[in-house]
């Protein structure tokens, strides 16, 4: 049997490997279509009889390989990419829940997540329940009902930081006969893997540490292969009930452990489209070439700036679950022992007022939508990624109103913790 490789080596070499005269790194398949000889051969595809290119925006070489690498790094049967992790979301929750249908979601979670399930999708007819990820496991399940499809959490929460007990969410959604579906963005496959502890599906905002630069837009989503559809078919019929646009095809039975996966790629993105495109997935597999060197650097600057900030006295809390003391340490050790992520959360004496003018004070840490890159970028949630949220809604999401978001970079540390140093001296 071939030795399983390590997270390190398939970051570098996993999901492309050239054949011989093949070129020695990932190309750009950038061709929307593919040539076959025969009419036939075109409809077996069309039929899924066969495996094979035809159209990018069901599948493309440069992109499979990118998928297949994160596959590898998660351990799942396989993944797709999306154009967004915001389209990855979606994907993952309408891919098994319709109107009708009902999700338990934690709360604390993405705040433009948070408006997808409670407006968006609202409006096609999929109800949502949020419950607090840290209640008992007879308090969440309180909130599942016959026509639950899923449970849904963050495996560090943006930006409230909250680490998930996977293994109680996997526990407790496996008990009600549906899958766990977990978003890994801030911790990456290189600090957790969600499939050791129970996940079913996982799924990324590429855009973030994966690519690592800010250059390309992305989501993927993996499917782990281990969750018993035909177990609880009459909740799942899209994917154990034969599917009118393919003849009657039943997707359990023709694929097997890969069903959830390939009716997304094959009836969800042939519908709906939210493709990627190979040039950002040939961008996103440079930023997972250096993935294994990138997040200790993340974590390493991280916990100094963290330890500075809780020196300062202007600073009137700190959350950084790798700080002893954090109410997710416990957790973060079980979960992710070497490392959480780069991003952390702190607010300033003073309030939100105090905040703001300390961002604006920063030199060459910039305010940015963005997070988890290489450079060192920080957010007022409440003012930006969260203003749509009500002053509820942004306590229920873990969003204080003087809450910063800081995404530490792997620039030096130093430098890092001189710039917040000079910002405070202005606070004065």
């Amino acid at each position: 049997m071939k030795k399983k490789q390590n997270p390190e080596t398939i970051c570098v070499q996993g999901g492309w490997q050239p054949k011989k005269g093949e070129p020695r790194v990932l190309p750009i398949y950038q061709s929307t279509t593919f040539k076959y000889e025969t009419s036939e051969q075109m409809a077996k595809l069309f039929d899924l009889e066969e495996s094979g290119y035809f159209y990018t925006r069901l599948q493309n070489p440069t992109n499979d390989a990118v998928a297949a690498k994160i596959a590898a790094l998660e351990g799942g049967v396989g993944a797709m990419l999306t154009s967004s992790g915001q389209a990855a979301t979606f994907y993952a929750i309408f891919n098994i829940a319709g109107a009708g249908d009902h999700i338990v979601s934690a709360s604390a979670i993405y705040g433009g997540t948070f408006n997808l399930f409670a407006v968006t999708m609202k409006k096609l007819g999929i109800e949502f329940t949020f419950i607090n990820q840290d209640a008992s496991e007879e308090e969440i399940r309180k909130a599942f009902r016959p026509n639950t499809k899923a449970l849904f959490a963050e495996s560090i929460s943006n930006p409230a930081l909250n680490v998930l007990d996977i293994e109680k969410f996997a526990r407790i959604a496996h008990s009600e006969g549906v899958p766990l579906i977990v978003d890994n963005t801030f911790p990456t496959p290189i600090n957790c893997h969600p499939f050791e502890w129970g996940a079913d599906i996982i799924i990324h905002s590429t855009t973030k540490y994966m690519d690592g630069h800010a250059v390309s837009l992305g989501g993927a989503i993996v499917d782990g292969g281990k969750f018993d559809w035909d177990a609880h078919a009459d909740k799942f019929p899209g994917l154990t009930q034969p599917d009118d646009s393919y003849h009657g095809l039943t997707y359990t039975k023709a694929f097997g452990q890969s069903a959830f996966l390939t009716k997304a790629v094959v009836q969800l993105m042939r519908d709906l489209g939210s493709a990627q495109s190979p040039q950002n997935a040939f961008l996103l597999n440079i930023g997972l070439e250096t993935l294994h060197l990138r997040m200790p650097r993340h974590c390493e600057n991280a916990q100094k700036v963290a330890e500075y900030l809780q020196s300062r006295p202007e600073i009137a809390w700190v959350n950084y679950p790798g700080l002893k003391g954090n109410k997710y340490y416990d957790l973060a050790q079980k979960y992710m022992p070497h490392g959480t992520c780069g991003v952390m959360t702190f607010g300033l004496k003073g309030g939100r007022n105090q905040s703001v003018k300390f961002m604006d004070s920063l030199d060459f840490i910039s305010i940015v939508t963005h997070v988890a890159d290489a450079r060192t970028c920080v957010l007022h949630p409440a003012s930006h990624t969260h203003r749509q949220l009500s002053d509820e809604q942004l306590i229920a999401a873990g969003v204080a109103p003087d809450l910063i978001r800081l995404s530490v970079g792997i620039e030096n540390a130093g430098d890092i913790i001189a710039d917040i140093e000079q910002a405070l001296a202005k606070m004065k």
